[in-house]
């Protein structure tokens, strides 16, 4: 028997695939329940089990191409006398599909996703990026693709670190240091945007699948009546703590999600969410936080239960977060379960901004930079106060102006006059 393999469906929203790397080649034996390639799904890249025993006869899509859920991707013929079948098979196939990309591929394959690709390179993926399918092409995102040839780097003395040996940004910038010339090291200039990479001027550059799923996301929330209500919150009290505990590995980013998350449970309207059967109250505080994507994007990692975390808990998860996520290695409930975002623009010197409300969420919050301010206070003298920008989005089938005012008085009191029971 010849058993089709399809592109597998890895997320709820997911409409189709890329297909990063096969770990099996044609005329491979494959086991039920092994890995047999490597897909791309919204967010992250998703190892693909086999649902059949057999020979790998024929690829339909080759790494780097995408397809539609559901869309055939593979042949496996159950016994050698069969794999000629199948071959003949594909070519059938083939001369009636229209290619995703390249131009010689077929339409997409699935199987079982199990879960995210292990960053390690497999033995079956050759070194350098190459992908696993008998080429010695180089695996590699577009965004490591346009700064190598913008730094000179050729790709094939690249050892990748991402998924299956996957070459990304940082790898090429990493090989770039190694290679430049010894000279006297310039003052390190404040860490800003991350590095751009050279853009094809004059073309139209197709979206990736994180960039469609944001797409498709944003689309969403344009169907949702919003509203901003901002608040400028008085930062001299946080600095002070923050630079306490930032030598024993405590970030901003874990104060602020903190501090939320405790605000919020004196809120849980703001954590609330609207469904057709009414307002939906959350039985968790899952903070999300969103993260800029090396391939255009962005992603939403979650902190879940994170008013029951301590500060250094929060620290060391939101690390491990965010370092799998730039390598497309979260699971889905590790993106899509937040309850509460944030989006902090803040650390760009960005000073205010108004944030889209995301799927299912009730409330985001944008944080602007924290800058000397000169304020009259209470006792109508001149000082000079650090303060940042708030901004809060709101869905209003849920919530309102005044529940929005108080959780952002709250939120201040908070960071201002309470900060130390963060570290409770």
């Amino acid at each position: 028997m010849i058993h089709e393999l399809s592109m597998p469906a890895l997320s709820s929203t997911m409409e189709t695939g890329k297909i990063v790397a096969w770990l099996k080649n044609p005329g491979d034996r494959v086991e039920k329940g092994e890995n047999i390639l490597v897909v791309e799904s919204d967010k992250a890249d998703m190892d693909v089990e086999s649902f059949h025993s057999g020979i790998l006869a024929s690829i339909l899509i080759p790494a780097g191409a995408s397809a539609p859920v559901g869309a055939p991707i593979a042949l496996i013929a159950e016994s050698e006398a069969e794999v000629a079948q199948a071959q003949e098979k594909a070519k059938a196939l083939a001369a009636g599909v229209t290619p995703a990309a390249p131009p010689s591929a077929d339409r997409a394959s699935a199987a079982q996703p199990t879960s995210p690709a292990p960053a390690a390179t497999p033995t079956s993926t050759l070194p350098n990026g190459s992908d696993g399918a008998g080429s010695q092409r180089i695996v590699a995102s577009p965004r490591a693709k346009k700064l190598a040839e913008s730094l000179g780097i050729d790709l094939r003395t690249v050892r990748g670190s991402g998924p299956n040996g996957r070459i990304i940004a940082e790898d090429v910038e990493r090989a770039a240091a190694l290679s430049a010339p010894a000279v006297a090291a310039p003052s390190a200039p404040a860490p800003t945007s991350p590095t751009p990479a050279a853009v094809p001027l004059g073309e139209t550059v197709p979206l990736s699948t994180l960039q469609a799923a944001v797409v498709r996301n944003m689309n969403a929330s344009l169907g949702v009546p919003v509203f901003h209500v901002g608040y400028t919150i008085t930062t001299d009290n946080l600095d002070q703590l923050y630079q306490q505990v930032k030598p024993k590995g405590v970030t901003l980013t874990a104060l602020l999600v903190k501090a939320v998350a405790l605000t919020l449970e004196k809120h849980p309207l703001l954590n609330a969410s609207y469904t057709e059967n009414g307002i939906h109250y959350k039985s968790d505080i899952n903070i999300a936080v969103a993260v800029a994507m090396e391939d255009g994007g962005l992603i939403t990692p979650v902190l879940k239960q994170a008013n029951r975390l301590d500060l250094y808990e929060i620290s060391r998860r939101w690390k491990d977060l965010v370092e799998r996520a730039r390598r497309k290695q979260l699971q889905p409930e590790e993106y899509n379960s937040g309850t509460f975002t944030l989006s902090n623009l803040g650390m760009f010197g960005v000073d205010r901004f108004d944030a889209i409300l995301p799927p299912n969420q009730g409330s985001i919050l944008a944080i602007g930079a924290s800058r000397p301010t000169v304020v009259a206070t209470p006792e109508k003298a001149i000082a000079i106060r650090s303060q940042m920008q708030v901004n809060l989005t709101c869905d209003h089938r849920v919530i309102y102006g005044a529940h929005a005012a108080a959780f952002l008085q709250d939120l201040a009191q908070l960071l201002e006059q309470n900060v130390g029971s963060l570290t409770l």
